[in-house]
């Protein structure tokens, strides 16, 4: 039911398999479709997490729902969310934040059908924007990596005050973590450093594990990866040198148990099953945004299972305390998507 659609450069290709979409679904609603961002489908990390929610949501709904991959998913954009749109997808819920802009341009030509793009607000009658608060999330993570990173009675931890973080690339979306797990590192030590780099991949772990390696010579004992398969290969380095990763997006502290400190879990499953649900619901989405913060359950750390008994209980008291602050309001964390670049990234 969940057939994969792989969309080739070939436009032709890509109009022939979309035009097959039309299966078995609920009566009178419409099949739905998933945009799947750089690193594709298997990445264990946000694409993944967002299928499980996809599949999760369409079935209980009775519905027609298909992943939909290329390639070239960032310059094939617009091409891409108009083929999807002719296939007769009623809704469209798309995991590519380059997609932003392009979904402004051809939403208003498919009033009849639904477009939700994720990790963005976008203005349109027919577009729903679905938020998450990352930073607010990384920000525990920061708070916990600057504790442990000189607690050298842990192993693997050097005396060193530094921190790494790899990205996939320079852009407000993968920059919101990073800032948000900045400044929660700096709350704790105002001096740390936290060296960031960027892959400019989403899927290729042997350069993670590679850049990984270096940051790690360069004294870095914990490093958070925000790049998708690319980060794979930041855990697998840390399970060799004897250091930690961070993960992102879904729990990944099994993927290398001992290796991985914690993992900053994003719900995209929630959210994506969310709106499709609402979608079969009939429920209007258009022109709203849904928000999934701390608050709302929607960020927030792992359970450490792999490593709650190695970190002293004063520091996850700590990291309860920023939780409970950035809950109450009292702390604000910054978002670069509102309020630009802080000059710690600049």
């Amino acid at each position: 039911m969940h057939s994969r659609i792989m969309i080739m450069m070939a436009t032709t290709v890509l109009a022939s398999v979309l035009s097959t979409a039309s299966g078995s679904f609920a009566a009178d609603v419409k099949p739905a479709a998933l945009i799947i961002a750089q690193g594709g489908l298997g990445d264990q990390s946000y694409n993944d997490l967002a299928f499980a929610g996809f599949k999760r949501g369409t079935e209980a709904a009775g519905i027609d729902g298909k992943p939909v991959e290329s390639k070239e998913v960032v310059a094939q954009a617009a091409d891409i969310l108009r083929r999807a749109a002719d296939a007769d997808f009623g809704l469209i819920v798309d995991l590519e934040y380059a997609h932003g802009e392009p979904m402004v341009e051809v939403a208003p030509d498919y009033p009849d059908t639904t477009f939700a793009i994720l990790n963005q607000v976008q203005k349109g009658d027919n577009i729903v924007s679905v938020l998450f608060q990352e930073q607010e999330g990384s920000y525990l993570a920061g708070v916990l990596a600057a504790q442990v990173t000189t607690d050298t009675s842990i192993k693997g931890i050097n005396d060193k005050p530094i921190l790494g973080v790899i990205g996939g690339t320079k852009s407000a979306g993968i920059d919101k973590f990073i800032a948000g797990f900045i400044e929660g590192a700096k709350s704790v030590n105002p001096d740390i450093e936290v060296k960031v780099a960027y892959s400019n991949n989403f899927a290729d772990p042997a350069l993670g594990q590679q850049m990984a390696k270096a940051m790690f010579e360069q004294g870095a004992d914990i490093i958070y990866q925000v790049a998708g398969g690319t980060g794979m290969g930041v855990i697998e380095a840390a399970k060799e040198s004897g250091h930690f990763a961070i993960g992102v997006d879904g729990d990944q502290d099994g993927l290398a148990p001992g290796a991985v400190l914690t993992s900053m879990i994003k719900k995209t499953d929630v959210a994506v099953e969310g709106v499709v649900s609402e979608y079969a619901k009939g429920t209007k989405l258009g022109g709203t945004t849904i928000a999934y913060g701390l608050k709302e359950g929607g960020v927030g750390l792992s359970e450490m299972k792999h490593t709650k008994d190695i970190i002293p209980a004063a520091y996850l008291e700590k990291v309860e305390q920023a939780k409970a602050d950035i809950i109450s309001g009292k702390i604000k964390v910054w978002n670069v998507v509102d309020q630009g670049y802080p000059d710690y990234l600049k």
